[in-house]
């Protein structure tokens, strides 16, 4: 048998929906603002790597950002290039976190792999 309160009771199923439900909805927030950063920082960090990779020209053994999905970036670079391009791609990660959180602080750890064969990175 279903107990049916006064008008503006709810049951303790109904409330404990709806806490769920406001926790869900909280947690979309959070999540949405977490995502929507990360994605921001993402495309500030892209901005900043190509152009200091287009300040590399040099005829013939200019670096190549060639892949990007997510946190990921692959740079295509000659031997003689890699220790600039590491710098760049950690340089350009330091600045998107400036630009966008200024002195808060806010780690941004990049992780840097140098590689013969795209399918060695990791």
């Amino acid at each position: 048998m279903q107990q049916i309160g006064r008008a503006g009771e709810a049951s303790s199923a109904d409330a404990a929906r709806a806490r769920t439900s406001a926790r869900d909805q909280g947690r979309f927030t959070r999540n949405f603002v977490v995502q929507g950063s990360a994605a921001e920082w993402a495309l500030c960090w892209l901005a900043g790597l190509r152009r200091r990779l287009a300040a590399m020209e040099r005829p013939g053994s200019r670096p190549h950002l060639v892949f990007f999905l997510h946190d990921e970036v692959m740079v295509h670079a000659p031997d003689d290039r890699v220790d600039e391009v590491r710098v760049a791609v950690a340089d350009a990660a330091a600045e998107a976190g400036r630009l966008l959180f200024g002195d808060a602080p806010v780690d941004f750890p990049v992780t840097i792999a140098v590689v013969d064969d795209y399918a060695q990175a990791k």
